[in-house]
């Protein structure tokens, strides 16, 4: 059996070296679903290790939050991993730091310091970029607050390994109308938090652009690390949508090295079937202009207060 802080260690060791593996996965699937040949799976190991062996180019105008903000955003998603189930299912000496809300409040840090990185750059489509992101995210974060209610309404619990232990052993719970409203609506927030709304924004077009605009003016190792932060943010909301709300079977219960080993294998055979889904969703819908952002973040609100009537009604 293996030791519990060496558990920890593998499972942020496991969201920092898998993270650009799961990017390439989308972004192979997209382009099989339109059918090209698309990129390597490993290609996003590849950007990583051109540009942390490129020179960074500095703006003038760039502050001292220039350089921090990426170290920030780096080291939040380093943190996360801490507290959630990743690879087993038993509470681990850190986890108890901080419940869902607290994860949810560090994964906000790190996007908050891309925020005022592109603010602080001067560049006018940095300012573009995080203006969009906040309005998206006036939308989003009441989003996360009611999912976090429901789920600790149903679980009775805030701890991401008491919810999933409860899904896990009580069937009826699991099968609850809170609880399918409550991945309906994690769901749509994650299309959000990942950018894959059906709307323009994962491109370098100046008049779409968010995420893409606010690092525009990053280079080198500092762009590789928001990269590297922003594959690690997506594959963490993957793992609490998989292991806390969709599918809470499949990891190490023991801690033995083979043990973790399957829990591996099982979290890529989920995250396979949440990313082809996603990318299916992405896909068949028609492109929305920008302006018409909120319609499906208003359908997962929508869901989120249907889980929490719902469920004072069992």
């Amino acid at each position: 059996m293996l030791n519990d802080i060496v558990l920890q260690v593998l499972q942020v060791l496991a969201v920092l070296l898998l993270a650009p593996l799961l990017q390439g996965f989308i972004l192979k699937a997209e382009e099989r679903v339109q059918r090209s040949t698309g990129p390597s799976l490993f290609q996003p190991y590849r950007d990583l290790w051109k540009l942390f062996h490129k020179q960074a180019v500095v703006p003038e105008s760039a502050s001292w939050i220039y350089f921090v903000a990426p170290i920030i955003a780096f080291t939040a998603m380093l943190i996360v991993p801490i507290l959630i189930p990743v690879l087993t299912d038993r509470p681990l000496p850190q986890s108890d730091m901080a419940d869902m809300l607290g994860g949810g409040m560090v994964l906000t840090l790190g996007s908050f310091a891309i925020l005022l990185a592109g603010l602080d750059s001067g560049n006018v489509y940095g300012g573009i970029g995080s203006s969009r992101a906040v309005m998206l995210g006036i939308l989003a974060e009441p989003i996360l607050i009611l999912v976090l209610v429901g789920i600790s309404l149903l679980a009775r619990a805030m701890l991401p390994f008491v919810v999933n232990h409860t899904l896990l052993d009580k069937p009826s719970v699991y099968w609850s109308p809170t609880h399918v409203f409550l991945v309906l609506a994690f769901f749509s927030l994650l299309l959000v938090e990942t950018d894959r709304l059906p709307i323009h924004s994962s491109t370098h077009i100046e008049i779409y652009m968010i995420d893409e605009a606010r690092i525009l003016e990053y280079s080198g190792p500092l762009l590789a690390l928001l990269k590297w932060a922003s594959m690690m943010k997506q594959f963490i909301l993957y793992t609490i949508f998989c292991n806390v709300f969709l599918f809470p079977w499949g990891m190490s219960q023991k801690g033995t090295p083979i043990g973790e080993l399957g829990s591996v294998l099982a979290l890529l055979v989920k995250f396979l079937i949440v990313a082809i889904s996603i990318v299916v969703v992405e896909t068949v819908q028609s492109r929305l202009r920008f302006y018409r952002y909120q319609e499906p973040l208003a359908a997962g609100f929508l869901f989120a207060v249907l889980a929490i009537v719902s469920s004072q009604l069992i």
